[in-house]
């Protein structure tokens, strides 16, 4: 092989790990189902009223999800975890789901029939700081979990769910739950078929 076609092949083979590294992220990201069709429902900002429907169509309850335009997490949560089919089908089986600006100027009504800006509802009656935060809602609208910031991958987030769904809150915190959830999985993997 002359020097200048083994030089040409090294050039080729340097430029293979930065193709890869720079088309990596593009080939590996899911695009998923957009969340604003898939995940969320749609409302008018009456969640009395939705707590209504949510007990005639049989859900679990209520999430909301605080967010804002500019925040990363949010932003991950969407497009990594709230996209995907399976959690987008088990969190509206279980869950009417809407998502609450929390810097937004619109009005809602809250589960008592009071009404107020998103930015007000969010801050005065769920110290709502920091976004994400996914608030879960029974069916007589008494706030029954909380997770403040985007979960790892979806199966976090799924666990999260079932915590919910499960009625684990009533009995444990959703780090134990996870944990004991994730040891019980790891166990009956290694126990095998």
């Amino acid at each position: 092989m002359s020097l200048m076609r083994y030089m040409g092949a090294v050039k080729r083979f340097a430029a293979l790990p930065l193709l890869m590294l720079l088309a990596g992220p593009a080939l590996a990201a899911d695009p998923g189902r957009d969340p604003g069709d898939y995940f969320f429902n749609q409302t008018f900002g009456d969640f009395s009223e939705e707590l209504q429907l949510a007990q005639d169509e049989g859900k679990d309850g209520i999430l909301l999800m605080f967010e804002m335009d500019e925040c990363p997490f949010c932003h991950r949560m969407k497009t990594r975890v709230l996209n995907q089919p399976e959690v987008q089908d088990y969190f509206r089986e279980h869950f009417l789901i809407f998502p609450v600006d929390v810097e937004g100027d619109i009005e809602v009504v809250d589960f008592e029939g009071n009404t107020a800006p998103e930015k007000e509802f969010a801050l005065k009656q769920f110290r709502v700081r920091a976004t994400p935060v996914f608030a879960f809602f029974d069916l007589d609208g008494k706030l029954v979990a909380r997770y403040t910031g985007a979960t790892r991958d979806v199966e976090e987030f799924m666990l999260l769910g079932r915590y919910v769904v499960e009625d684990a809150y009533k009995e444990t915190t959703f780090t134990k739950y996870k944990r004991a959830m994730r040891s019980a999985g790891q166990q009956a993997s290694l126990a095998g078929p």
